[in-house]
């Protein structure tokens, strides 16, 4: 007999968590995913990364995000969430919408990344082993692969949801041309995309400049935000300095060099509207993202409880007045 370990608040789907369309499909998403890309891997402790996947369940939230390659080191984050669905999430797994992906580089060798068919079922195969999963819900291309015919790979994830290893199919990061094709083939081939990946935040907003979003709507495809915070930037982190224990401190992914004077300027003007709207500038940042109803859902990290129910509190406040819209705008 299974045991279990954890019981689900009763109250997870009272309404205070709203859940959003994908495109033209039956899935919908909580407004806030929970990511894996940082702090679930081998550098946080299973106790702390089951705290917040538990808390972010009990909060509605129902979509985690995770990668082949995601930790570090590359494979752990897969790992931490496989012990935590065998021992308290496995009762609930139809409530659950669960995402990996592969395109970047894995191990070693030239079938360890990319978009050959060699390397995204391989992939899979292997994530679903650490993740003690029969299928994920949806499964992404991580990247464009320049080199590698583009039907080779479409075709894979094709062949990936009809061998029942997947639900559903998704690309990332692919640029305009070739994410039309995409849309294009897997609509062909019965198996049309449910979301596009994309960063996008206050600071970067290149999915509304280069027609992705637009392209998101046209072609009946879900949108999912990630990096909403900017690596953290769009935060109070660093308004008065930068902290030992900060991305930038550690020397990690967000260099130093990417606060510059007239980055730190812009972010206090910001912190100054958000103080306004009652809101911490990370909360301003997400509900600014999701002011937008192209958007499904944005995917945030947290390294705490504490943190992540700070980000859920972004819900609390979606509604920017026309003049806070042209001011961000200016920044």
């Amino acid at each position: 007999m299974l045991k279990i370990y954890y019981y689900p608040s009763e109250q997870r789907y009272d309404g205070d968590m709203p859940y959003r369309r994908c495109g033209k499909s039956g899935i919908l998403l909580p407004a806030i995913s929970l990511g894996l890309w940082h702090n679930f891997g081998g550098v946080d402790t299973l106790e702390n990364s089951k705290k917040k996947i538990h808390y972010a369940f009990d909060h509605g939230i129902t979509h985690f995000d995770l990668a082949n390659n995601y930790g570090p080191p590359y494979g752990s984050a897969e790992e931490t969430f496989g012990i935590i669905m065998k021992n308290s999430l496995k009762p609930y797994r139809d409530e659950l919408f669960i995402s990996t992906k592969a395109g970047h580089d894995m191990w070693d060798g030239p079938y360890g990344e990319w978009g050959s068919r060699k390397h995204l079922i391989s992939s899979l195969d292997q994530s679903l082993k650490r993740m003690n999963l029969d299928y994920v819900d949806i499964f992404y291309s991580h990247r464009y692969d320049p080199h590698t015919p583009m039907e080779e790979t479409l075709q894979a994830l094709t062949d990936i949801v009809r061998a029942g290893k997947a639900l559903y199919v998704g690309i990332s990061k692919y640029p305009p041309e070739a994410a039309q094709f995409a849309y294009n083939y897997l609509r062909e081939n019965k198996t049309p995309c449910l979301l596009y990946q994309g960063k996008y935040n206050i600071f970067d907003r290149e999915p509304e400049c280069n027609g992705i979003l637009n392209g998101c709507e046209q072609n009946g495809v879900g949108f999912i935000a990630f990096s909403p915070l900017a690596q953290g930037l769009l935060t109070d982190r660093y308004l008065y300095g930068i902290p030992d224990d900060s991305r930038i401190g550690r020397g990690g992914y967000l260099k130093k060099e990417s606060l510059t004077d007239e980055t730190l300027t812009r972010i206090k003007k910001l912190d100054e509207i958000a103080k306004r709207r009652n809101q911490t500038l990370a909360q301003m940042a997400i509900s600014w993202i999701l002011k937008d109803q192209r958007v499904s859902s944005v995917i945030v990290g947290a390294s705490s409880v504490e943190q992540l129910s700070g980000n859920i509190d972004a819900l609390k406040n979606l509604n920017f007045s026309p003049e806070e819209i042209d001011v961000i705008n200016k920044i």
